[in-house]
C-alpha cells in the first residue's frame, strides 16, 4: 500500500515539469509580443525574459528532486528492517 502511494506521489511531483513548460512558453511569447510592440526596448526586455526563463526553470528542477526524495528517501518500516538486518 505504501509503495503504491509513493509511486503516485512521485508521479504527481513530476507534473510540475508540464507547468514549467507552459511557463517558459508564456515568458517567450510575452517577450516576442513586447519586442513587436516596442523594438527599441528589445535589449531590456530580453534581460527580463531570461530572468523569467531562469525562475521558471528553477521550478522544473525542483520536480525531479522531490520525486527522488519521495521514492528513495522515505522508506517503509519493512524496508528499514531489511536494511538493519543486512
Amino acid at each position: 500500500m505504501l509503495e503504491g502511494a509513493k509511486l503516485i506521489g512521485a508521479g504527481a511531483a513530476t507534473i510540475a515539469s508540464a507547468g514549467a513548460a507552459v511557463g517558459i512558453g508564456n515568458v517567450l511569447s510575452s517577450s516576442i509580443h513586447s519586442v513587436a510592440r516596442n523594438p527599441s526596448l528589445a535589449k531590456q526586455s530580453f534581460g527580463y525574459a531570461i530572468l523569467g526563463f531562469a525562475l521558471t526553470e528553477a521550478i522544473a528542477s525542483f520536480a525531479p528532486m522531490m520525486a527522488f526524495l519521495i521514492s528513495s528517501v522515505f522508506r517503509s518500516k519493512n524496508q528499514r528492517k531489511k536494511v538493519e538486518v543486512s
